[in-house]
């Protein structure tokens, strides 16, 4: 199993690593290709057992209870992205010379020979918001498009699926990458580098080199953010197709090559005539959707790779005055008081969270919940100044105390030591107590939520319904 197509599946034994949102349907794809497919999987439990019924039905073979060791006969596993790379099956797979590929992979592998090309994106954080925005863009331009990937909608499915695309969107987390070897995208993007998931990668240098991984083969634009240099690096170190250009994008005005801003206008000095002396107006700030610097810089990249594509000036526009962030992304829940509270409940690292903190002047910040193996002083650091106070839950809220002890003894602290669901109450209760008119309470946690909740989603739910509590008790 090179790095080409495989064409012929009948009868080849593959083995599917854990059960889940693409373990499930990667093994019914390949059953329905004619692989033996075995599915491994370290948990017993009972929805276990319920998903491996419903495998089995068809003519799966599942192994529950044991992922470690590798079945007999084994020619390839397709893992799902939780899974991580030091796992003994991955060490008996590399002495067995057996290839190991992700779904994302396996979807690279499965396209059909007039498959839509992909514009791929990814970063620490912006991902869904970027590929949002550039799948706004590309529709805006009368293109047949959709984002996919790590967004929640499955690449198999895509590929496979009965509808024709001209153009794919598709965003990858640092884990898919990892496990696709052999993607080649037409363009792409890393939006930014900051330590997450350390504990899935090992190091920073593995993190990095994972997301790299995206530019590899580009035919077309490699685009990187001139504010970030480890992204530019990444695209040196690329084995790029020739041709392909590197493109950055800035807050700043832009050199030849690049987008950025200008005036309050989004410029393209890359993919216009004469570079060194022609920009090319694309839209106006007030036209991203909220126009924080960061949703300014993920704007910028959707539409370097839009541009890229050879999407024309109006549509980036329109793209983006078209386009309607998720739940949970800087949201404004509501003013109480004269007082705004934002839901950034999907700042789980602290890196989201120093961009979420820099859009505002005056915060009292809600912080705290799983830090992933984060540290907090350089965040607290740089955020000191905009601070009025912080309320902390969570587990790991001691981590950001001592930061805060450190770099910002002066900002009032409340420590909430408590995981039940009225938490969150007690939490923006306390923020309204020590905010002041025109100040900004902020939900950004800059942790991960499954310490107290299902998922950040939740969180935010649970952070707007106490601030609708609020509301209606003024």
């Amino acid at each position: 199993m090179g790095s080409g197509q495989v064409t012929d599946w009948q009868g080849k034994n593959v083995t599917v690593a854990g059960l889940g949102v693409s373990g499930i349907p990667a093994a019914k794809v390949l059953h329905g290709l004619g692989a033996v497919v075995t599915v491994v999987n370290d948990g017993d439990d009972e929805r276990a057992r319920a998903q491996a019924a419903e495998l089995e039905a068809p003519g799966v073979t599942v192994r529950l209870g044991d992922g470690a060791t590798l079945p007999e006969g084994t020619e390839l596993i397709v893992t799902t992205p939780g899974w991580k790379p030091d796992k003994p099956l991955f060490a008996a797979a590399r002495e067995a010379g057996v290839p190991v590929w992700g779904d994302v992979e396996l979807a690279w592998r499965l396209r059909g020979p007039d498959a839509a090309p992909w514009l791929a994106v990814t970063g620490t954080n912006g991902k869904t918001t970027t590929v949002q925005m550039l799948a706004s863009i590309l529709k805006a331009a009368g293109l047949r498009t959709a984002a996919v990937g790590n967004i929640g909608v499955s690449l198999l499915d895509t590929v496979l699926g009965d509808e024709r695309y001209d153009v794919l969107a598709v965003e990858l987390s640092s884990y898919q990458l990892h496990w696709a070897p052999s993607l080649r995208a037409h363009s792409a993007v890393v939006l930014n580098l900051a330590p997450d998931h350390l504990d899935w990668h090992g190091s920073m240098e593995a993190y990095a080199a994972d997301k790299g991984r995206i530019y590899e083969g580009n035919r077309v634009a490699c685009v990187y953010n001139v504010a970030d240099k480890a992204t530019e690096d990444l695209v040196r170190a690329a084995d790029v197709e020739e041709g392909c250009r590197a493109v950055g994008f800035t807050l700043g005005t832009p050199a030849p090559s690049q987008l950025g801003v200008v005036d309050g206008i989004l410029v393209d000095r890359a993919f216009v005539e004469n570079r060194q002396k022609n920009a090319q107006e694309l839209a106006e700030v007030s036209d991203v959707n909220p126009p924080a610097p960061h949703n300014i810089a993920n704007a910028l990249a959707a539409a370097a790779l839009a541009r890229a594509f050879g999407v024309p000036a109006a549509a980036v526009r329109d793209g983006l005055r078209a386009f309607t962030p998720d739940a949970h992304r800087i949201a404004h829940v509501a003013d109480v008081d004269g007082v705004a509270y934002i839901d950034d409940s999907k700042a789980t690292n602290t890196h989201a969270a120093e961009a979420s903190l820099a859009a505002y002047e005056s915060i009292v910040w809600i912080a705290g919940g799983l830090a992933k193996g984060a540290t907090f002083d350089e965040l607290v650091a740089k955020s000191a100044k905009r601070l009025r106070g912080a309320v902390l839950i969570g587990a790991d809220r001691a981590l950001i105390r001592e930061a805060l002890a450190r770099h910002a003894p002066e900002v009032p602290v409340v420590d909430l030591d408590r995981t039940d669901t009225g938490a969150m109450l007690q939490a923006v209760q306390e923020a309204k107590r020590l905010a002041v008119e025109g100040d900004t309470v902020l939900l950004a946690p800059a942790c991960a939520s499954m310490d107290m909740f299902t998922n950040y989603n939740k969180r935010g739910d649970a952070f707007a319904e106490a601030v609708r509590e609020l509301g209606a008790g003024t």
